[in-house]
Order: C-alpha cells, then sequence, then structure tokens
C-alpha cells in the first residue's frame, strides 16, 4: 500500500508496447491439462511447451500478499492439509484464503492428489505460491532456458458478493496487485483480465495504458457486455462456443482483440484460429505444436 504513492509517479515513462507480434499462445493456470494448476512447475512447464503468455488466477490472503489460485478457499477435490488428509467439501468453505495468513495457505499441497477432471495431470507436491515468487521463477526459467520473455495474463478473482469476505474490494485488490508488477519490472508485458468490471474500471483509473481484458460467459453479446465498461479494454475474452465470424470482425474494427477461453481440442483451436482470432488460453499448450500460427 505504501509503494502506491511512488508507483504513480513512475507510470507515465513505464513501456507499454505489450502488443504481442505472433498468435498468443496462452497456458491456462499454467497448464492446468498437464501439471497441478496455478502453480510454478504448471509456469515452467508451459514455458517449456512455447507459450507466449502464462494465464494465472490471483487471490488474496488474509495478510495481504497476492498469490496465485482461482478457487477462494482450499478445493477439496485437490488440495489436501498441511498433514496430508483430504478435505471434505462441507469444510472447504470454512478454508477460506481471506481467512488464512499466507505461511498457512503455503503449508497445503495442491498437486499430490491430482485433479479429477485432467487425468494427464503430473501429481506432485506443490503449494499456492505468491505472485512475486511466480514472476520471479518464470523471468529466471526463461534466462535459463534462453526463452523469450514471458507475458503474464493475470485474472482477478472477485464478485460483488464476495466483497471483504472472500476477497477485499476492488479498488484494493487493484492497489494490493500494481505495487507487485511494478516491483518486478514486467508491466509492459501485462494483461489484467476479470470478469468483474469494476476490477477492470480500477485498473484504468489508476493506470490506464495497461492491457485488459474483459471474460465473457453469458450471451449478450459484444454490445451490451462493452457497454459495462466505460473503456475500450484491449482484449474481449469469451467462453470459446460464443465465438463466431461476425463477434471477430465486430472486434477488430473496433481495434480490440479476440482471445477466447478454454479451448481444449486441436480441433476448436484450429476452427478459431480460421476465424482470425488473436489468441487461444487452453488448459493443454502441447496443441500449440500443430495447430496455432501466426496472425498474417
Amino acid at each position: 500500500m505504501k509503494l502506491l504513492p511512488l508507483f504513480l509517479l513512475l507510470l507515465p515513462a513505464l513501456s507499454t508496447a505489450a502488443q504481442p507480434g505472433t498468435f498468443d499462445r496462452q497456458g491456462h493456470r499454467g497448464c492446468r491439462g498437464l501439471m497441478p494448476e496455478n502453480t510454478i512447475p504448471a509456469m515452467r512447464k508451459a514455458q517449456d511447451l512455447g507459450v507466449t503468455t502464462l494465464e494465472m488466477d490471483l487471490g488474496i490472503s488474509q495478510d495481504k500478499q497476492v498469490l496465485l489460485s482461482h478457487d477462494p478457499f482450499m478445493n477439496a477435490d485437490f488440495v489436501l492439509r498441511p498433514d496430508g488428509r483430504r478435505i471434505t467439501q462441507a469444510e472447504e468453505k470454512q478454508l477460506r484464503l481471506y481467512a488464512l495468513p499466507y505461511a498457512e495457505i503455503r503449508r497445503y499441497d495442491v498437486g499430490s492428489l491430482g485433479h479429477p477432471k485432467f487425468p494427464r495431470q503430473q501429481k506432485l507436491r506443490t503449494y499456492k505460491p505468491l505472485l512475486a515468487e511466480v514472476i520471479d521463477s518464470a523471468e529466471a526459467y526463461a534466462t535459463l532456458k534462453k526463452l523469450p520473455a514471458p507475458r503474464y495474463n493475470l485474472e482477478t478473482k472477485l464478485s460483488p458478493a464476495g466483497d471483504e469476505v472472500l476477497h477485499p474490494a476492488p479498488e484494493e485488490f487493484v492497489r494490493l496487485l500494481l505495487p507487485v508488477l511494478v516491483a518486478k519490472g514486467v508491466l509492459d508485458r501485462v494483461t489484467i483480465q476479470s470478469f468483474d468490471p469494476r476490477t477492470l474500471e480500477a485498473v484504468h483509473r489508476l493506470y490506464p495504458a495497461l492491457r485488459t481484458a474483459l471474460l465473457v460467459e453469458n450471451q449478450q453479446g459484444l454490445a451490451k457486455n462493452l457497454a459495462r465498461l466505460s473503456f475500450r479494454p484491449t482484449i474481449y475474452s469469451p467462453a470459446y462456443l460464443l465465438v463466431t465470424p461476425d463477434l471477430v470482425a465486430e472486434c477488430h474494427r473496433q481495434r480490440i482483440q479476440v482471445i477466447p477461453w478454454t479451448v481444449n481440442s486441436a480441433d476448436a483451436i484450429e476452427r478459431l484460429t480460421k476465424l482470425q482470432v488473436d489468441g487461444i488460453i487452453t488448459d493443454y499448450p502441447d496443441l500449440f505444436g500443430t495447430t496455432a500460427r501466426k496472425q498474417p
């Protein structure tokens, strides 16, 4: 929080040249189909598979640390207690991340059990890492392996019903997040995405040059969804079954990129690339080996 005034002073001098020059290959939660989601091993595997962008979900701990997690609690499907015991469905909602200090969260095992919906996912003991730690790891791994510097697509997991219960309100969430990105020097390679327009509005107020993506899973159409924002986002990110030729054409007419989620078959990736989408988010980045291509 104390970093924010200096952060705001530095913003005008930061580069905003984050437009990818090639088709944007995004690994969903790192590569959820192959490794435990939202973990350092998942990000490194995605880097090995040649993703352009590491996609991940963000939550906030009780002591205001920004960490990786899709769920605002310990998911009974794949999380084990520090002593290795299973968590019941009745217990999981009591284990809210926003009610636990990060030191406690880190003790839970999110990889040994494996995810029941992803049989190819490798099982290994791992934990929910801090965002700062993930960025440090990804940057160092890219240098070690002589890979391109990764881009980061960061989803803020918020809803009005969860404010001050499952997470801080949007303004505080963003004020906790942005200084981490400044400290790590990666703002010009970051996109902030959310289903919650309030978060994107907060990002836009604090730093309008930062790339934003509006996540969409409803069938209300482009115009109504864009009307939820006071500005034009960089990216329109719909559930992939909502993508049509007309949607892509209209987004491009408005200079908005289209990057659908979560596309988990080679046939679907091929169909969508033929529609000229600007990227794909997938749980299986190994699918890009034969289907992804450069945009003309």
